[in-house]
């Protein structure tokens, strides 16, 4: 049986860059204007047959998942469209996939023990480029993009210390809960991931408007909105380029098949900073893997500090003589913000950006704040660069808003 292989070849890069820092869950690949593709047919005696010898041990982690592709295929001309648009720009997919490298280890792991398909690994890639900062005009954020409710609903604690959806290990664990749901949902993996993007209930809505005109229901014969429509094509043309990389002329970077972080405990009162030093990480390695902080310091009750699997030795044996470097302080009646810092040797801006605060204004006595206990605040104030809670300095007014004019109406008289 002939078979025909189609090898699209873009003829200009013409768009914004692919996989730009932070990224909606609709932004990967967007953007780009293909012109004129051309298509060269390869015409073989038979269709080639993709093998894999799972006596070996995995080469590296994209091997691994590869052995674990379980989802049908896709054959359309928009699978093939997002192909050439991750393609056209090569130097922003390989920051894509670079990106995924702190992630991959623990989601596959996660899949693996499911017993699900491995193409969802790559879902963080459609959904956030792999940004665990990403925040979407929808308010969805994290690598795996949970709206504020959908968050809640899977039990991911969202408060001014914390923010669960963007927890590597947290929200790993939702985004598999919810896929297996919907999944069983539909019986159907496109039909899954669909839902996913937009929404479990609309997905039926369609099926069941099909099913009454007497339409098939698969994916490919429903009406989606067009972020819909391009989703799943978007996962699956990732997934063509990692499984035959050669054929797109593609290096992917080095993974290893090897568990990258480790969770530890860590005691509340000490300091984002102070961390990193402990485990000899720069600042942004660290953030980099616990996303989820929303403030400078660990807080109160038993948190989980994510760590670089071969820097938790080291960290552990700097933290046993390491006691409490931050504490909190109850505003108390008639007292100002101002003096507050001024008690603890802060200026104002300092104590507003630690709190998250971007006014002194307006405070109410008994609102709880962080204060350093002989810590060295301005270690910790390069994050308020890296924490998107805190605010910079040029966020801040430390101005009293200007009074409005009350406006006299002159009453008629009857």
């Amino acid at each position: 049986m002939t078979g025909i292989v189609r090898l699209f070849l873009a003829l200009a890069l013409v768009g914004p860059p692919l996989g730009a820092q932070t990224l909606s869950p609709d932004a990967a690949g967007q953007g780009l204007s293909i012109v004129q593709p051309q298509v060269l047919d390869l015409t073989a005696n038979d269709e080639p047959i993709i093998t894999v010898d799972l006596t070996h041990q995995a080469a590296d982690l994209w091997d691994r998942i590869r052995r674990g592709f379980a989802m049908p295929d896709l054959d359309s001309e928009e699978v093939a469209t997002q192909q050439i648009r991750y393609l056209s720009h090569p130097n922003a997919l390989r920051s894509l996939f670079e990106r995924s490298y702190r992630y991959l280890y623990h989601i596959v792991d996660a899949l693996e023990r499911r017993g699900l398909p491995t193409e969802l690994a790559l879902l963080p890639m459609v959904e956030s480029g792999f940004n665990p900062m990403a925040l979407s005009s929808s308010r969805a954020a994290g690598l795996w993009q949970f709206i504020p409710s959908t968050g809640r609903y899977f039990k991911l604690d969202q408060n001014e210390w914390v923010d669960e959806r963007r927890d590597i290990v947290a929200s790993t664990e939702a985004a598999l809960d919810y896929l297996e749901r919907i999944y069983d949902m539909h019986g159907d993996w496109h039909l899954a991931l669909a839902s996913y993007n937009w929404g479990e209930g609309a997905v039926a809505r369609a099926r069941k408007k099909n099913e009454a005109a007497g339409l098939p229901t698969e994916l490919a014969y429903l009406k989606l909105p067009d972020e819909t429509r391009r989703y799943v094509p978007k996962l699956l043309a990732l997934k063509n380029i990692i499984a035959r990389p050669e054929l797109f002329n593609i290096e992917l970077p080095h993974v290893p098949n090897r568990l990258y972080f480790e969770t530890v405990e860590s005691p509340p009162g000490i300091d984002l900073a102070m961390a990193a030093a402990f485990a000899q990480l720069p600042l942004e390695e660290l953030v980099a893997l616990n996303p989820a902080f929303r403030r400078p310091v660990i807080p109160e009750g038993r948190q989980q500090l994510i760590l670089p699997a071969d820097r938790v030795d080291l960290f552990q044996s700097k933290l046993a003589g390491a006691g409490p470097r931050w504490q909190t302080y109850r505003l108390g009646n008639s007292e100002s913000v101002e003096s507050v810092a001024g008690k603890f040797g802060l200026t104002l801006t300092e104590l507003l950006q630690v709190n998250g605060l971007t006014s002194p204004f307006n405070l109410k006595s008994g609102t709880v704040l962080l204060v350093p206990a002989g810590a060295d605040v301005q270690s910790v104030m390069p994050l308020t660069n890296l924490i998107p809670d805190l605010p910079s300095a040029k966020e801040i007014s430390t101005q009293a808003p200007k009074k409005k004019k009350s406006k006299r109406r002159n009453k008629k008289r009857r």
